[in-house]
């Protein structure tokens, strides 16, 4: 260690939470803490890992290490999640008082939104056409949505590194200036409206608020240091207020830093060249970079970092023969005296338990990894999970395992919009603004969702007359408001014919009944919405209570109940979406035909995950999930160039 500060490691090949627990109830954490089956020894304990989940696993473990033993657990947060009731009774804690909450980000997104547009507005016609290709000018109100909400990232991305935004004006000059120059013009939008909006509502930006917490709670911490132990496990410091907390707990009395993997076995100037300041590009996704630049703002050496676990032989093996393969190239020469390390026992060694599946496409690789998920787990008691970056392969396998029945614990969640409200939802705004598709409008009709306040099987036999009489053989383009017309026109039409269809026996006196109720109710569900048509203004909220009108008109089941459609996770979620959107302070109107479109760029990022976790045996997680989970088979998948490692994303408004 070095001087007071405590900062220790547990290599990749040993389990990072049982790891954790066991040293702590050991007492080789903190000096002078040793659990010794006292019930409250744990209660004045407080650890934060970098998740929900390693928090409720962490819970776990130490529910698993302590038997049958009664304890309070110790307090297990989650990294940035603070509370600032807690700061504002500390002592000359005021600043936590003063702190304005932060704007929820559907508001934050409908009032960058009208700055975009008015942006575009005001952009003289010669330099939009000049710089068509380069800048991204929105065309519509679903555009400036989806320009608003890349906005928003590059805002917080800004504010977690603690950047000022005054000096972009500085970062570009020579012959990129002209293009710089416009684009600078648009982010006046942050520079300059932006935080006059902010004050106006007393709000603040999300990234910043959590700075602030984060900030304040190291400031508690180091101003009252708590008698109890304080553990910080898991966590790479990549955010720069995340870690000056952990330099904090590092320094207290009773306080550890524990990090995921720092590589000790290689060589110094292979580590000094990934940990030098303003490394090259590369060097900054390499695995210990990261790692590198946490050690240092805690100001330790990795020579004082003390490992608190031992990893099994071929584990060990293995990340040593890793961690060469990802040597930085400065040092690549060395290769040459590493090798006569290994020999090729220790290579087989290593790599006993791996096995190397290329794939022939995307679907092969998806149903190759949830058939090994689902073998591993057949004996009782055994765990199994895919790592990925690859969210469409996540997705994929997800599918392939419930053709076992199996439902996977998927830690990225679904997408709302492939959920069935939401789809409900997207199809009811397609019929109401975009008549003419009868495949939308038999989509609608079929929906498992839709109820009307009939029975489903009513309304499932009802839509196929409809779909029989009126959707088939050349129906023009159908409209929802029209469609009881149309429908009694074609009836007409195939009775008067001289040879009627082979369905025609369908066609008995409830079923075509059952079909007029069917689009009177649909056709009065929709009203709403309807209305709205043709308005070249349309307010985004009065836009949304109409939808919510009519996708509970919809929804609506026999006995007048809604719980289907707000069903799960992901009805919650939806209902939470529109809830922000009819109540938020902001004002944002446009063409009410833009209005599907809009709708699909508010719900498109928004993803369903579950309330609580779960404790099924197949998991699929991301690499920050994965990082502090253990499980009997691990599969990592989407290994392929520009997928793992991800290919640099390109930036509406940064060059990389």
């Amino acid at each position: 260690m070095s001087g007071s500060r405590r900062v220790f490691s547990i290599p990749p090949g040993a389990p990072f939470l049982p790891t954790l627990a066991e040293a702590l109830l050991s007492g080789r954490l903190v000096p002078g803490f040793r659990f010794d089956g006292d019930p409250l020894a744990l209660a004045d304990a407080t650890i934060y890992v970098p998740t929900r989940r390693a928090a409720r696993a962490l819970r776990g473990v130490f529910v698993d290490r302590l038997g049958g033993r009664t304890a309070i657990l110790p307090v297990i947060r989650p990294l940035g999640e603070f509370d600032e009731d807690e700061a504002a009774f500390e002592a000359d804690a005021s600043a936590a008082i003063d702190l304005a909450p932060p704007i929820a980000a559907i508001e934050r997104l409908l009032l960058l939104a009208p700055l975009v547009r008015a942006w575009k507005r005001r952009l003289p016609a010669h330099v939009a056409a000049l710089f068509d290709e380069e800048i991204a000018v929105p065309a519509s109100a679903a555009d400036a949505i989806w320009l608003a909400r890349d906005l928003a990232r590059l805002m917080d991305e800004i504010e977690t590194e603690g950047t000022d935004w005054t000096r972009l004006a500085d970062l570009v000059t020579g012959n990129l200036a002209g293009w710089w120059q416009v684009t600078l013009d648009f982010l006046s939008i942050v520079t300059e409206n932006w935080p006059n909006l902010l004050d106006e509502r007393n709000r603040s930006n999300p990234a910043a608020h959590r700075n602030a917490l984060i900030r304040l709670e190291a400031a508690r911490l180091k101003r009252n240091p708590p008698t109890g132990p304080v553990i910080a496990a898991g966590s790479t410091g990549s955010i720069p207020a995340t870690a000056e907390l952990l330099a904090v707990i590092a320094g207290l009395p009773s306080g550890a830093v524990v990090l995921p993997g720092l590589d000790l076995m290689l060589d110094e100037p292979s580590f000094q060249a990934i940990a030098v300041p303003g490394a090259r590009p590369a060097l900054l996704g390499h695995p210990q970079y990261g790692l590198a630049k946490l050690i240092g703002k805690i100001g330790v050496l990795r020579g004082d970092v003390e490992e608190i676990a031992v990893a099994e032989r071929p584990l060990a093996l293995r990340a040593a023969l890793v961690g060469e393969a990802l040597r930085p190239a400065e040092t690549t020469e060395l290769w040459a005296e590493t090798r006569a390390r290994f020999t090729s026992g220790d290579i087989t060694e290593a790599f006993a338990g791996v096995t190397l599946l290329e794939a022939a496409g995307e679907r092969d690789e998806a149903v190759a990894i949830a058939v090994t998920l689902k073998r591993a787990v057949e004996q009782p008691g055994q765990r199994a999970a895919l790592v990925t970056g690859d969210r469409a392969l996540a997705r994929r396998v997800s599918v392939e395992l419930l053709r076992f029945g199996v439902v996977a614990d998927d830690s990225g969640g679904t997408p709302l919009i492939h959920t069935p409200a939401a789809g409900l939802l997207r199809l009811a705004l397609q019929a109401a603004f975009r008549p003419g598709d009868p495949v939308a409008l038999l989509s609608l009709l079929k929906h498992p969702l839709l109820g009307l306040g009939l029975e489903r099987t009513s309304v499932r036999h009802a839509a196929e007359i409809v779909e029989l009489v009126a959707l088939r053989g050349g129906t023009g383009r159908p409209d929802i408001a029209s469609l009881p017309e149309l429908f009694e026109a074609r009836l007409t039409g195939v009775r008067n014919g001289t040879r009627p269809p082979f369905w025609f026996s369908r066609l008995t006196v409830r079923n075509i009944e059952r079909a007029h109720e069917l689009l009177v109710r649909l056709a009065a569900a929709l009203a709403p919405l309807i209305a709205f048509r043709s308005q070249a203004e349309a307010d985004l909220a009065e836009l949304t209570r109409a939808s919510v009108v009519a996708l509970e008109g919809l929804g609506r089941s026999a006995d007048g109940s809604l719980s289907e459609l707000y069903a799960g996770d992901a009805g919650e979620k939806l209902a939470e979406l529109l809830r922000g959107l009819v109540a938020a302070s902001a004002t944002f109107s446009f063409a009410a035909d833009e209005w599907p479109d809009m709708m699909e760029a508010l719900i498109a990022p928004e993803t369903v995950k579950p309330a609580q976790g779960t404790d099924r045996n197949i998991a699929i997680w991301g690499a920050l999930e994965a990082r502090l989970q253990n499980v009997d088979t691990l599969v990592v998948g989407g290994l392929n160039e520009g997928v793992w490692p991800r290919k640099p994303e390109s930036d509406r408004f940064m060059s990389r």
